[in-house]
């Protein structure tokens, strides 16, 4: 594919994440930062997000495989989760971390 077509699909790519709800504009606030003394700046904070976040599912998981759940914890996890995705602009994560800390709040294992 040409660098132009390339370009191109980025573009929609990235387009269609806001479209479908993925992004909102704290992704583009992210991207205003970066600039020619940091050209890989948006690429270094979502790396360490998803670093983050594999961190805090693996610990999600762990605490919902005990048999008695510690709501208190697992509210830990999904407020550092919400806060994490709420700065990169992961607007889905952020609604779901939102709905699972009401969860942990009521404290409904089921839901």
């Amino acid at each position: 594919m040409e660098r132009t077509q390339l370009r191109r699909q980025v573009a929609l790519t990235r387009q269609s994440l806001f479209d479908q709800g993925f992004l909102d504009e704290q992704f583009i606030q992210l991207e205003d930062l970066q600039d020619d003394a940091n050209p890989n700046f948006v690429e270094e904070v979502v790396t360490l997000y998803y670093r983050d976040s594999a961190r805090l599912i693996t610990n999600i998981e762990k605490a919902l495989e005990k048999n008695s759940l510690d709501f208190n914890k697992l509210d830990g996890f999904m407020h550092q989760f919400k806060g994490s995705s709420s700065s990169i602009g992961a607007k889905k994560v952020k609604a779901e971390c939102t709905l699972f800390r009401e969860y942990c709040r009521a404290g409904n294992g089921e839901g």
